[in-house]
């Protein structure tokens, strides 16, 4: 799952709006939903981000947050290297190679450690 789509799910659940019923009113299909939901699509285009803001009747700062969260929702990434040091490579191939290993607390851990340490 995604970041952008586990917040579409939260507002559809939390205003008791099927998928179904969503993609419908939308003009998407209910599986492309889906997969923009569980991470099996890339990133949602702006366009549609503004759809979904304007289905849910987002204002100001939600609908802000859910643009972040659909450019922070790409379930495959690529770290870009060039130019920096090893320790940065190494970095960015063990988060790679296990990043299924981690466990929910640790992940949130990791988040935190960096959002203190790099604001922005």
């Amino acid at each position: 799952m995604t970041p952008f789509g586990e917040k579409v799910r939260e507002l559809r659940k939390k205003r008791g709006i099927t998928m179904k019923e969503m993609a419908k009113d939308l003009e998407v299909s209910s599986a492309y939903l889906s997969a923009l939901e569980h991470g099996k699509r890339g990133k949602p285009g702006p366009g549609f981000v503004m759809q979904v803001a304007g289905y849910f009747n987002l204002i100001w700062d939600d609908a802000e947050e859910l643009k972040e969260l659909a450019g922070l929702s790409h379930p495959r990434i690529v770290v870009d290297t060039v130019d920096r040091s090893a320790k940065a490579t190494l970095l960015a191939n063990l988060l790679s190679r296990r990043i299924n290993r981690l466990d929910e607390e640790t992940i949130q851990d990791l988040i935190t450690r960096i959002e203190e340490t790099i604001p922005g």
